[in-house]
């Protein structure tokens, strides 16, 4: 990474915010994790539609989308390879929960290295564990990228580097997503994503992948996922903007009745993984 500026906040180079603002003090924002390559933040457009509507869901009004464009460009120009990141918040303001009925939201942007993944995970598959932390079920917030992620932050520290991913489950045993990515299985031939109304992010990569599964008439459906779903499929991988796709190929439950399971790199996982890569 070449930048001589890492970090804009409201356009200007720093790496501070006020210890008044609502995201620090009340995770009261969102957020956007996008792959840069060759100096241009991938799949922009999918990315602001995300940010923007989160953003409507919060009631916070975004900056225009051509200040958050220029502002990357800048950050990004003469950068092969880095993850871009926007954080917007609600901004600043006094203590308490009320906000003040007119804020200044505050956006930052900040680049950091490319994480070096072994080439391995998209080859051959990952190792994958099952988290004993849930998520918690709130309509409301399901879908969006918000700032608050203590339950990613706990499932995560359930284990070192012996796993590539855990998988979540939502308090009423359902399963969800890993703590970074979205879920996908095969079983009994069709591709099933877990439904995501209740909780969990609707990723970008998802949604692509979904929309490569019906370009290429492969049976698919957004479906409540149990675990028994997930123990018996053919097939397992995740996906997110930054690791693309990741069969798994060995997923541990941590429990006596499951233990671990084995997962082929199949068929239909292939097929998706070359047309992503295309």
């Amino acid at each position: 990474m070449n930048a001589a500026v890492s970090a804009l906040i409201n356009g200007e180079p720093g790496d501070r915010v006020s210890i008044q603002d609502r995201g620090f003090q009340y995770g009261d924002g969102l957020f956007e994790t996008l792959a840069v390559s060759q100096g241009r933040p991938l799949r922009w457009e999918r990315h602001m539609q995300r940010l923007f509507a989160g953003a409507a869901r919060l009631g916070i009004t975004p900056p225009e989308e051509a200040i958050l464009r220029e502002e990357a460009r800048r950050l990004c120009k003469d950068v092969e390879r880095a993850v871009l990141k926007i954080v917007l918040t609600r901004g600043a303001s006094g203590r308490g929960y009320a906000a003040p009925q007119v804020m200044s939201p505050t956006r930052v942007i900040s680049l950091s290295p490319w994480p070096e993944y072994p080439e391995s995970h998209a080859v051959n598959g990952v190792d994958v564990r099952v988290c004993r932390t849930m998520l918690s079920r709130n309509p409301r917030l399901a879908g969006i990228k918000h700032l608050n992620r203590l339950e990613q932050v706990l499932a995560r520290a359930e284990w070192r580097d012996e796993y590539a991913e855990g998988l979540m489950l939502d308090e009423g045993g359902l399963v969800i997503e890993a703590t970074m990515s979205n879920l996908f299985l095969v079983r009994n031939g069709v591709l099933l994503t877990p439904e995501l109304t209740t909780c969990g992010v609707e990723g970008i990569m998802r949604a692509l992948v979904l929309e490569k599964a019906e370009a290429l008439s492969l049976p698919c459906r957004v479906a409540s996922v149990t675990q028994d779903d997930v123990f018996y499929a053919e097939e397992l991988f995740l996906t997110n903007s930054l690791i693309g796709l990741w069969p798994v190929k060995k997923l541990d439950w941590n429990t006596p009745e499951r233990g671990s399971k084995e997962y082929p790199v199949g068929k239909i996982t292939q097929a998706i993984q070359e047309a992503l890569a295309k």
